[in-house]
C-alpha cells in the first residue's frame, strides 16, 4: 500500500486537490483528524499559499457530551468539520482514507493543563507534551480514537505520538544547540506521576549527568560491543528499572487505544509509528518488543538512509505473521527534488522490510516535487 499525508486544508477549498493526490499513484490518504500547530505551506491552495496554525485542533465537529476533563480545541483557519469535507471528495477520487490522529502532542492542552504535561529532571515542563502517565491524559486519547472512529468513519486509523513526547519535537523556534545538552536526558518525565514510579537517586542521576556531561573515549580499535546510550551511562544499575517503567507506559497507552478502536470500529487496520528504541520519545513511540494487535508498525525514514533501513528491519523482525512495516518517507526539503533518488530511497526501504510507504507530505509539495513524487512511485510500481 502508498500513503500520502496530507491536512484536512489541503483538500477543503480546493476542488482539484482530490484528482490531484489520486494522480500520485496511491492508494490512500492519511488525514490528519486530530494535528498540532504548524505554518504550512499551501502550494495549489486557491485561496491562499500560507496556512498559519496556530493551535493544536480537532478537525471534526466536537462534541461536548463525548469529552472529558480535556476537551481538544476547534479551528477557525478552516471548517469545523473539514475532515469529513476531505474526506468525502478523496473517496469520491477513489481514495481510501486513514485518519491520521496525533495524540500526546498538544501544546493548546498542554498550555491549559500544566499539571499533566512531561517534565524533565530539572522540573522544566514541556507545555506541548500531555504526559500519558495522568489518567486524564489517557483518557483524553481514549476519547480522542473513539470520537475519530465514531464521526469519521474512516478506512484506517493512524496512530502518532501514542507514548510521551521528549525534548526535541516540539513547536517553538529551537534555540538549544549551543548548550550541547542530550536530548535522551532531557526526555525522560519527572511528572508528579512518572517521578514515583523511578528507582531513588533516578533525577540526581540524571541532573548530573546533563550538567557533567562526560565525553567517551573513543576505542584504539573498534570493540566487539555496541556502544552505550548516554541514558544507560547516566542511570548505570537503575536503567533497566527505568526503561522497564518508560516502555510500559507506551505499551499501557497504545493498549488502551487498541481496545478502544476495537470496540468502536471492530474491522478497523490501526496503523503505529513506532521506534524500536525503548528510549524513543516523540511522534514515534517506543515499542521494543512489538505489538500484536496493530497491523502496521510505521518507522521514521527521514535521516540517514542505513540507519533508517536498520529501523525498519528490526521492526521487520517485531512482526507477528500478517503484520506489515511501513517506511515513512520524507520527501520534502533537505531531500532533493529528485524522481530518480527518491525512487532509490524507496527501493532501499523496501529491501529492508517496509511493504508500505507512507510519503510525507503531498499538501506541502510544490509543483515540481510533487510530480517528482508522483516520477519516483511509479519507477517503483514497475
Amino acid at each position: 500500500m502508498r500513503i500520502a499525508y496530507a491536512y484536512p486544508w489541503d483538500i477543503a477549498g480546493d476542488p482539484a486537490a482530490p484528482d490531484r493526490l489520486a494522480a500520485l499513484g496511491v492508494d490512500a490518504v492519511a488525514l490528519a483528524a486530530s494535528y498540532h500547530s504548524t505554518r504550512a505551506a499551501t502550494p495549489f491552495h486557491p485561496a491562499h499559499r500560507i496556512l498559519d496554525v496556530p493551535h493544536s485542533a480537532f478537525y471534526l465537529s466536537i462534541r461536548p457530551a463525548a469529552w472529558g476533563r480535556l476537551t481538544p480545541a476547534a479551528p477557525s483557519w478552516t471548517a469545523p468539520d473539514a475532515y469529513l469535507v476531505a474526506q468525502d471528495a478523496l473517496r469520491r477520487a477513489g481514495l481510501r482514507v486513514h485518519a491520521w490522529t496525533v495524540l500526546t502532542h498538544n501544546a493548546h492542552l498542554g498550555g491549559a493543563h500544566p499539571d499533566l504535561v512531561v517534565r524533565n529532571a530539572f522540573g522544566d515542563p514541556y507545555p506541548y507534551a500531555l504526559c500519558p502517565a495522568f489518567e486524564d491524559v489517557v483518557d483524553y486519547c481514549s476519547r480522542l480514537v473513539h470520537e475519530v472512529l465514531t464521526a469519521g468513519e474512516p478506512d484506517g486509523l493512524i496512530l502518532e505520538g501514542c507514548g510521551p513526547m521528549g525534548f526535541s519535537h516540539q513547536g517553538v523556534h529551537e534555540k538549544t544547540s549551543g548548550a550541547d545538552y542530550d536530548a535522551d536526558l532531557l526526555s525522560l518525565c519527572f511528572c508528579t506521576a512518572c517521578a514515583p514510579g523511578y528507582p531513588e537517586g533516578t533525577q540526581a542521576r540524571i541532573r548530573t549527568a546533563i550538567d557533567t556531561p562526560i565525553t567517551p573515549e573513543r576505542p584504539a580499535s573498534p570493540s566487539p560491543e555496541p556502544p552505550v546510550s548516554p541514558i544507560d551511562a547516566a542511570l548505570g544499575p537503575l536503567a533497566d528499572e527505568v526503561r522497564a517503567a518508560r516502555v510500559s507506559l507506551s505499551a499501557s497507552l497504545r493498549t488502551r487505544l487498541i481496545a478502544t478502536a476495537h470496540e468502536v470500529a471492530p474491522n478497523i487496520p490501526i496503523t503505529l509509528h513506532a521506534n524500536p528504541d525503548p528510549w524513543a520519545t516523540g511522534p514515534f513511540a517506543a515499542l521494543p518488543t512489538g505489538e500484536p494487535e496493530a497491523d502496521v508498525l510505521v518507522g521514521n525514514c527521514w535521516g540517514d538512509p542505513a540507519k533508517d533501513a536498520a529501523r525498519l528491519s528490526h521492526l521487520r523482525d517485531l512482526c507477528t505473521p500478517g503484520q506489515r512495516v511501513g517506511a515513512y518517507v520524507l520527501a520534502l526539503p533537505p531531500r532533493p527534488t529528485d524522481a530518480t533518488a527518491l525512487a532509490e530511497l524507496l527501493t532501499t526501504y523496501a529491501k529492508a522490510g517496509a511493504s508500505e510507504i507512507h510519503l510525507y507530505h503531498a499538501g506541502l509539495a510544490g509543483p515540481e516535487r510533487l510530480a517528482a513524487m508522483t516520477a519516483a512511485l511509479r519507477q517503483t510500481n514497475q
